[in-house]
């Protein structure tokens, strides 16, 4: 029989005026789904897994054991699906449970609509409110917060102070220019910035018996000193948080020219028939930087066209594998970070959505020489003012070429490791620099 979810849980409402806080769900009625669809995802992990304690049933399950839980595996018990076969201890969550042949039968039913069998998802009603919620909790950024968390960064005070509003917009960044400026690093700094708290997210959401994965160990780094998520504290009743949540650090999520079309849309296992999130889905509340911009495998137009609606609305629309649409927040400081010129990318019509735009360009004299330094510092080279004037005058002024805020490290690099060779001291003197620029440099 086909399940379908329950209507939103009464007691779902946001957690305080200024965090959101998953709300502890005490019965079936809490968790937004229905209890035959509970049902069925606990029959397809017993299929899968074998023989279950009660207890274990919950933490796979996400859910407390105790008025929940309980009350899904006595409903199994009465339709002759599970039966008891043993206890591991005391209390009914100790028993062991195992599924019957008509529960094999009904879980290869419930298989063959999905064939996901993790923690009970949430319904989307409850993840876009959330995601809403938590969205308008992002650390706003002043002067004195961009100048301390962006202190390892040699930038003018132009840059700093166009950096700051666009990191408190949480909308798009556009950021440009030559290659080796930092443009990656100021994105991750912005990150940083705008990312400091915490968050939580649905291990997977319900979309009228569809099933959407959020969570993925590699783009979500788990809060590891959450202490109201896991283990056996999630199998009591009245637990001070829903543990379909996990707590992670915002989002930070960097692509580059593997983006596709397809990967910004939910990605259909069509063996599994459950659906993976994409990328900006992922990104919710946090950050997405589209890396090397101009260089994926898609059309930068194509690509930008896809972003108008979102950039502009803060909504974005999805497709199931049956053509429906579902909606959900775009809650996601979009940075395209690129080194192309913007007149082969994008339109006017596409910069206007954009709400800020920033070149990053080549460090002046003085700015190279502190990152030298700086640099210098980091790889224990000793620092010489007459070492770099000859690098300057002889590989930067004689060839006219541009200076690049990435040489000073790729340089220090590339002297290291020919001091290494020649097993002398890595000084900054005449013939280790013009050794390194030989090797580093390529007259084009």
């Amino acid at each position: 029989m086909a399940s379908r979810s329950a209507a939103p849980p009464a007691n779902s409402a946001l957690a305080g005026p200024d965090k959101f806080v998953p709300p502890p769900v005490t019965r079936i009625e809490d968790t937004g789904l229905s209890v035959v669809y509970l049902a069925d995802l606990a029959l397809k992990i017993l299929y899968a897994s074998g023989v279950l304690t009660g207890f274990r049933m919950a933490e796979l399950l996400a859910l407390p054991f105790t008025g929940l839980v309980e009350d899904i595996l006595e409903h199994l018990k009465r339709e002759k699906l599970v039966e008891v076969k043993g206890a591991g201890g005391i209390g009914e969550g100790a028993y062991q449970y195992a599924i019957t042949g008509a529960g094999i039968a009904r879980a290869r039913e419930a298989m063959a609509r999905n064939e996901y069998a993790g923690q009970a998802p949430v319904p989307i009603q409850a993840y876009n409110a959330a995601i809403a919620k938590q969205a308008a909790a992002r650390i706003q950024v002043t002067q004195r917060t961009m100048r301390h968390t962006l202190s390892h960064l040699v930038m003018s005070d132009k840059a700093l102070t166009r950096i700051g509003p666009a990191a408190n917009s949480g909308t798009s960044l556009f950021l440009f220019g030559a290659p080796g400026n930092g443009k990656t690093s100021i994105a991750r700094a912005i990150g940083r910035m705008i990312l400091g708290d915490d968050m939580y997210i649905p291990y997977a959401i319900d979309v009228e018996g569809q099933i959407i994965k959020i969570f993925d160990n590699v783009n979500h780094e788990v809060v590891k000193d959450d202490k109201s998520g896991h283990g056996t504290g999630s199998l009591r009743a009245g637990f001070k948080r829903d543990t379909r949540w996990i707590k992670i650090r915002r989002p930070f999520i960097v692509v580059g020219g593997e983006l596709t079309m397809a990967g910004l849309d939910l990605q259909f296992d069509e063996v599994n028939k459950f659906y993976e999130a994409p990328f900006q889905m992922k990104a919710n509340g946090g950050m997405f930087l589209i890396d090397d911009f101009g260089r994926q495998q898609v059309r930068p137009r194509d690509l930008l066209n896809r972003w108008i609606v979102p950039l502009e609305n803060r909504i974005d629309f999805l497709s199931l594998h049956n053509g429906r649409k579902i909606e959900i927040p775009f809650e996601v400081l979009v940075v395209f970070s690129t080194n192309l010129p913007p007149r082969d990318l994008v339109d006017e019509a596409f910069l206007r959505r954009i709400r800020h735009k920033i070149e990053i360009v080549d460090p002046t004299y003085e700015e190279f020489k502190e990152i030298f330094r700086r640099m210098a510092d980091t790889k224990k080279v000793p620092f010489d003012e007459k070492g770099l004037a000859y690098l300057l005058q002889e590989w930067y002024i004689k060839r006219n070429r541009k200076l690049r805020s990435n040489h000073p490290r790729d340089i220090l690099e590339q002297l290291l490791d020919i001091a290494a060779f020649l097993n002398v001291e890595p000084v900054m003197s005449k013939d280790l620099l013009d050794r390194a620029c030989e090797s580093y440099f390529v007259e084009l």
